[in-house]
């Protein structure tokens, strides 16, 4: 039986006040565009025992991602090519023996996507369309990795799209990045940003290949400074949320708790505040701001691998790729953690974590990640997969 039977398809999402004052809680928001939730698939018998190493587990999953690929290059649900540039960026990033053939197919489907506009996308009814800032951000990261000189005209025609789409308004979401910015509808949030803001770094030496007769693209990092500073939670908002980020400046998914003044404050949690330091990383904010070490000392006193910090096993796996990315991107070997004598090495902790979690396939030598938990898609064990070879990759 081929593995992929056994799972549906489902589509990815992940996904006020300046930083010196508390954000206080709306009456409403504008929630994303969202699809139904994919249904949680129970895992299948493990034959095999859990793998004991990084690098097992890694060959595991790349493995299981192998068996997955369609025919026509793709991963998962093809509406979304995000789904596709996840797995592909798994490859890129490793040492995967053949991976050339399963990187070309994932290339050919992926370019299908390319729009004229310069975004990755398909184009589909609904509020957010088909996610056009998402998908293009994870398509030019993916990309950019495989130093293709034959691709650098399409991605620089990504990187105006995304440079364009940036929400520069004159409210609390200027600076960030939506879903769509086709909508016209004032809206931005932190995941959105995270995802741009990684790709166009990762991205910019593209740049020097542009014309010399055309102007270079590029974000106002000024601005996305200034937004990451209103998803931030400042001192006034009490010791617990102190220095963490929330989805919005007026929206956080782990709720809302009143301080010790009386205000309403977004409660900070675990994906978006390390969604914080790596965006303020790539922002060019040295690693000694105040607002950098107070975002990974909120990620100290919360630290936990046993689930999403403020969400459970909401957004878990997610939770994992982007803990690796940012402590990697901030140069941190261990983290100090309360009660601990020692600071603790994060790495080793993650990996072990990991590899703990993986499902064993009815394949012999394959292996992959599911959260059964289902919110933001993460019953789809390819979108899990990928995280976690992410995160075991920037945790090496």
């Amino acid at each position: 039986m081929n593995p992929s039977s056994r799972f549906p398809t489902a589509a990815a999402l992940l996904l006020a006040a300046s930083f010196a004052f508390p954000r206080l809680a709306p009456a409403a928001t504008n929630a994303p565009a969202t699809l139904p939730p994919a249904p949680v698939v129970a895992p299948p018998a493990t034959p095999q025992p859990p793998p004991a190493t990084g690098p097992e587990a890694l060959q595991r999953g790349l493995e299981w991602l192998k068996a997955q690929q369609k025919p026509d290059g793709s991963w998962s649900d093809n509406r979304y090519p995000a789904l596709t540039a996840l797995p592909l960026w798994c490859f890129a990033q490793s040492d995967f023996p053949g991976r050339e053939a399963i990187i070309k197919k994932a290339v050919d489907f992926l370019l299908t996507c390319s729009q004229d506009d310069g975004g990755f996308y398909r184009n589909l009814p609904g509020r957010g369309g088909g996610l056009s800032n998402y998908n293009t951000a994870i398509c030019l990261s993916a990309l950019g990795t495989l130093n293709d000189p034959a691709l650098t005209p399409v991605l620089l025609k990504a990187r105006r799209f995304l440079a364009a789409a940036q929400y520069l308004g004159d409210d609390i979401n200027s600076g960030g990045m939506g879903y769509d910015a086709k909508s016209e509808r004032p809206y931005s949030d932190l995941n959105n940003t995270v995802w741009t803001v990684e790709a166009m770094r990762l991205t910019e030496k593209l740049e020097d290949l542009r014309p010399a007769n055309t102007s270079k693209a590029d974000l106002n990092w000024d601005a996305v400074q200034k937004y990451l500073a209103r998803c931030q939670n400042s001192e006034t908002s009490g010791p617990s949320d102190q220095g963490g980020f929330s989805y919005r400046p007026n929206e956080s998914k782990a709720g809302v708790q009143t301080n010790a003044q009386g205000v309403v404050v977004f409660r900070s949690y675990g994906t978006m505040t390390y969604a914080g330091v790596l965006s303020m990383i790539y922002a060019n904010m040295d690693r000694s701001d105040v607002r950098v070490k107070s975002a990974l000392d909120w990620a100290s006193r919360h630290w936990t691998l046993e689930e999403n910090p403020g969400m459970g096993a909401e957004g878990q796996y997610y939770f994992y790729s982007i803990l690796a990315k940012a402590l990697a991107s901030s140069g941190r070997s261990d983290v100090p953690v309360p009660g601990k004598d020692k600071p603790l090495a994060w790495r080793p902790a993650l990996t072990g974590k990991l590899c703990s979690l993986q499902q064993a396939a009815p394949a012999k030598g394959q292996g992959f990640w599911i959260n059964n938990a289902g919110r933001w898609q993460e019953s789809d064990p390819v979108l899990v997969t990928s995280y976690v070879i992410l995160g075991l990759q920037a945790a090496k």
